[in-house]
């Protein structure tokens, strides 16, 4: 019976692999013989494309649940000691699953796709379909021929190996798919930029379709990349969130072209500017999502991300990215022609120029990333030569762009659009200068003297202050007008241009994450000690008593697990148990942090080795103002659902001749 199951799993997907192609075949005939009925078939195989693939998922995950090791994929990561709740969320803990549930989002964003768009754009939407369902069919090639998850045993193991322990753990649960929800949304606005393309209708009408959808994919993008550090900083013992690993650095690279093109696109709504460079973010941004795929799934780089070794995968996937990459941007320059726009920018003092700024920023800071994250593969290739590229190139040419942005940010949002002067901008500008200063002086109180995270807490002070006090003129005017109390002239003021708002909460987010950066960054403290039972040391403002070892028990694992009670002066603040855990079936040992987390910042524990008589290695580090990180994280998803949360349009405030066109004939 088990067997039957992963078949027709098996089934599903070469089904859907099938109607990929006939949705691609449909879709170009319909729309070049404007026949409708062509394109009913494509958007008909893309919806049934979408159950196909549900179907084969969870075939693959009742594998799991049913221990049912004649499955290679379940054999090689799963066993009978594995909880549940891990069985249940292994289809992605390896190379094979996670390429299933990749073509799985991008299934479902196909489908939700033609359901929203089919009546607003169906000019658009044959070539739309064609550019879904011909990714689609690059991963489906690559499950069902290098990479299959249904691949059966005869005979089958009585017990299965092991999950990779890293990956037991609640993290699993959510990261990836949120990451993979983000990298894959970036398809949205690739399609709809490749369909304007082909049909020479470059102009506003697509960047108002995918605003939102690229809004979401970056605010997905985000909480994977926030989950993800937040999950290494518990999970892997050494007190920090980010390494600038290779792959980490593949998913920070579509994240800054993805909030290049968010800003960008703002640009050709509102004044038909930057049309050629709004189609070449969007290509940029989901072939980066592509390279960050083929770096995990082909073993190029050593990394504790890294899923597969192997060349043959490698290969395919390459030369998948190569066709995206060199087809979108070979028909970017085809049709250049029809990205030409008479609109101008109108001086140097304007918020087009502000967002051309910060576009400039954003991509050298990619850029930069790229050659840091990729030379030493190109080193390895031609010399034979194994080089790093570590955290100080990478601190010492990235940071200082994003502070560069930091300001921006400031800046941006409150100049006007078309053309401003110096006088108009010096008194928008003068309550900002000021916060900035304030907060530069209070760094150096501190003791802050590095001139980078000064001019960084400088920057986060005139961000606010901006954001204030552009508030603060705004809900004044509409009170003055209206004779509303304050609270409800704000509320009215922020529902009225929910996307602007919106993106003043995300402002706000991002500063306080700066912030929990720089002090987390600066005013670290760390001990390495050796205790004995009944010893004690102490950290920041906390005393720990060492009160020995303990051997414990789990599932499937057995750990040795230190106890440390902490006081913070003469009040007992509780029992911390870090733990090193082994995995027998394994092999594997993997650090379990214990964590106490106040306003002002983590305690952070990690037990070493036993080094005999009950004495043991301790490491100890107190973290301030981290947690303000995770916090600023929330604030970035509150103000992405707020600008979310505005009503679709469809109509650009300018526009050209086609524009017009597309929008009363669409």
């Amino acid at each position: 019976m088990s067997g039957s199951v992963i078949e027709l799993g098996m089934v599903a997907t070469a089904l859907s692999l099938v109607l990929a192609i006939v949705c691609i075949a449909a879709s170009i005939y319909g729309a070049s013989t404007q026949q409708p009925v062509f394109n009913q078939v494509a958007r008909q195989a893309l919806l049934a494309n979408f159950v196909l693939v549900t179907l084969g998922c969870f075939t693959v995950v009742w594998s799991f649940v049913q221990n049912d090791f004649s499955v290679a994929y379940v054999a090689q990561n799963s066993n009978t000691h594995l909880p549940l709740i891990y069985r249940l969320t292994a289809l992605w803990g390896a190379h094979e699953g996670s390429l299933l549930l990749w073509l799985w989002f991008l299934t479902l964003y196909s489908a939700l796709v033609v359901l929203f768009h089919w009546k607003t754009h169906p000019r658009s939407m044959p070539y739309v379909m064609a550019t879904l369902a011909a990714v689609q069919v690059g991963f489906q090639v690559l499950i069902l021929f290098l990479s299959s998850p249904f691949t059966e045993l005869i005979p089958a193991p009585a017990e299965g190996r092991e999950l990779n322990p890293l990956l037991q753990d609640p993290g699993l649960i959510i990261h990836p798919p949120m990451l993979y929800l983000g990298y894959v949304g970036f398809v949205v606005p690739f399609a709809f930029a490749v369909a304007a393309l082909i049909r020479g209708n470059a102009g506003a009408e697509w960047v108002v379709a995918t605003r939102r959808w690229t809004l979401f994919a970056w605010l997905a993008l985000t909480s994977g990349i926030m989950l993800g550090g937040y999950w290494a900083y518990y999970e892997l013992g050494w007190g920090g969130y980010w390494a600038w690993d290779p792959v980490e650095n593949a998913s920070l690279m579509p994240w800054l072209t993805g909030t290049a093109l968010l800003h960008s696109i703002m640009a050709q709504e509102n004044r038909n500017l930057f049309r050629s460079w709004n189609a070449f973010l969007a290509i940029t941004t989901f072939a980066l999502s592509l390279l960050g795929t083929f770096l995990v799934r082909s073993g190029v780089l050593t990394s504790v991300h890294a899923f597969a070794v192997d060349p043959t995968r490698g290969t395919y996937l390459l030369a998948f990215l190569g066709i995206v990459t060199l087809g979108g941007f070979g028909l970017l320059i085809f049709r250049a022609d029809t990205l030409r726009s008479n609109a101008r920018l109108d001086g140097s003092l304007s918020r087009e120029s502000t967002l051309l700024f910060n576009n400039l920023f954003l991509v050298v800071a990619t850029a930069t990333v790229f050659l840091g994250t990729l030379y030493p593969l190109a080193v390895e290739v031609m010399a034979d030569e194994r080089i790093t590229v570590a955290a100080p190139y990478f601190n010492k040419t990235v940071l200082p762009i994003m502070v560069a942005i930091v300001w921006l940010m400031a800046i941006g949002p409150v100049v006007p659009w078309r053309k401003s002067n110096l006088t108009r901008l010096r008194k928008l500008m003068a309550g900002p200068i000021c916060a900035a200063l304030v907060c530069l002086l209070t760094g150096w109180f501190f003791g802050v003297r590095a001139l980078l995270p000064l001019l960084a807490l400088a920057g986060i002070g005139c961000v606010l202050a901006s954001i204030a006090l552009d508030t603060w003129r705004s809900t004044k005017a509409r009170i003055d007008i209206s004779g509303k109390s304050w609270f409800a002239g704000l509320i009215a003021t922020a529902l009225w241009n929910r996307r602007r708002y919106g993106g003043f909460i995300v402002h706000l987010g991002v500063t306080i994450v700066v912030f929990g950066i720089l002090a987390s960054g600066l005013f670290q403290e760390t001990k390495t000690v050796a205790v004995a039972p009944g010893e004690q040391f102490k950290i920041g403002a906390y005393t720990l008593t060492f009160d020995g070892l303990e051997q414990v028990q789990g599932p499937n694992w057995a750990a040795l697990q230190a106890n440390v009670q902490v006081f913070s002066g003469p009040d007992d603040a509780g029992l911390m148990q870090p733990q090193r855990r082994t995995y027998p079936r394994g092999g594997m040992t993997t650090t379990e942090s214990a964590i106490r987390s106040t306003f002002s910042g983590d305690l952070y524990l990690v037990v070493g080795e036993e080094l005999g008589g009950g004495r043991a290695s301790l490491r100890a580090y107190f973290i301030p103002l981290v947690g303000w990180i995770w916090v600023g994280w929330l604030v970035m998803i509150v103000g992405s659902l707020f600008a979310l949360s505005q009503a679709r349009t469809y109509a650009a405030p300018a526009r050209t001749a086609p524009d017009v066109a597309e929008a009363a004939n669409p």
